[in-house]
């Protein structure tokens, strides 16, 4: 086996470059997966930007989808040469935040200790996907096989997009027959769309204004389309509830202006879910907040984890109830992940998310 690998590395700020690695050495715990195809997400932008930070150096990416190369000596119940994903948040099943439930908060393993999206370790605190091999910590907790019959491309989006998307309906405990607003529709607004079908909500209403995206919302379960360029958001989704506004709203982008309009279009008791990643401080509006009397809740959810929520949504995937395949619009080799990132963050061509297969 060679020594050496090929790698997407952060140097600096708006600046990351495919350079040389080595593979690295196996744990006891570990598994080395070989990458057979990973993607660019949103959060690797905000990283390139410099809009979050990370040690130079470090490999990005999040979301694997490879072949078991080696096992740690410590690990049983897989093989090599089995295919696997793992999960963008890596729990190690053992840590105080892991046992209280919290599985995305696990700050175990980590140089830096315990922090917000502690769990969060690939491309954030340990290398990442973006690369020919990946070592996968705590393996036995964040391995999930690949069903047999279903491509590399089907369940690309189970490590952080479908998984988050999910999580923005579930948290906000989308209800049957409720009424769900999605702000924005890039790839997870898509997947929260889908996801909210799925949890019940009958009168689903997406907010974008890009065409491609906004068709691709109702194939996804949007009953509604609003075109936020066009006309007023918030005004056209109070018209369409008949000025009652909706059980749950779902922000999706990561900006002070979907943040407010999500909390405005919420009926008295509705759900603020917010999946967003944001890089400023935010400020909520008197009005919408109404006063702090509106018995509003406003929660935040990361990205689950773990083999068991993989599994789960690789079954979903299985049963035909999502498809996913749809937000792949690009693929490039590794080689030209550089070429990949140029298109990815400035939003050319339509993209909505890249495969990238070294």
């Amino acid at each position: 086996m060679a020594k050496m690998m090929k790698a997407a590395i952060f140097v600096e700020a708006n600046r990351i470059v495919l350079d040389d690695k080595p593979i690295p050495e196996v744990g006891p715990l570990d598994a080395l997966i070989r990458i057979t195809t990973t993607t660019i997400c949103g959060t690797d932008v905000h990283i390139l930007k410099g809009e979050y930070p990370v040690a130079r150096g470090l490999t990005i990416g999040h979301e694997p989808v490879g072949i078991i190369e080696k096992l740690g000596s410590a690990v049983s119940g897989y093989s090599e040469g089995q295919r696997v994903i793992a999960g963008a948040i890596t729990p190690s099943g053992y840590s105080n935040a892991c046992l209280c439930g919290c599985h995305s908060q696990d700050g175990a393993g980590t140089k830096h200790g315990f922090k917000p999206m502690g769990g969060w370790r690939f491309g954030n605190t340990i290398d990442g996907s973006q690369a020919e091999y990946l070592l996968v910590p705590d393996a036995m907790a964040n391995l999930s096989p690949v069903p047999d019959g279903l491509t590399d491309e089907q369940v690309l989006m189970c490590p952080d997009i479908l998984s988050t998307g999910f999580s923005g309906a579930e948290s906000g405990k989308v209800r049957i027959g409720d009424t769900v607003a999605i702000f924005a529709q890039g790839p997870i607004g898509l997947c929260a769309t889908a996801g909210a079908r799925l949890m019940g909500a009958t009168t689903i209403i997406a907010v974008d204004t890009v065409p491609e995206r906004l068709a691709i919302a109702r194939r996804m379960g949007a009953d509604h389309v609003v075109d936020f360029g066009a006309t007023d958001p918030v005004e056209e989704i109070m018209r369409l509830t008949d000025g009652r506004g909706v059980d749950v709203s779902i922000e999706a982008l990561g900006r002070q202006s979907t943040f407010e309009a999500a909390l405005k279009v919420l009926r008295p008791g509705g759900t603020l879910s917010s999946l967003g990643v944001y890089s400023g401080d935010l400020h909520i509006p008197l009005g919408a907040f109404c006063a702090g009397l509106g018995d509003h809740t406003i929660v935040t959810t990361l990205c689950p984890g773990g083999k068991e929520r993989m599994r789960r949504l690789m079954d979903v995937v299985a049963s035909g109830r999502v498809d996913t395949r749809p937000l792949v619009t690009h693929r490039y080799s590794l080689d030209a992940i550089e070429e990949a990132y140029a298109l990815f963050a400035n939003q050319r061509d339509g993209v909505l998310k890249v495969a990238i297969t070294p």
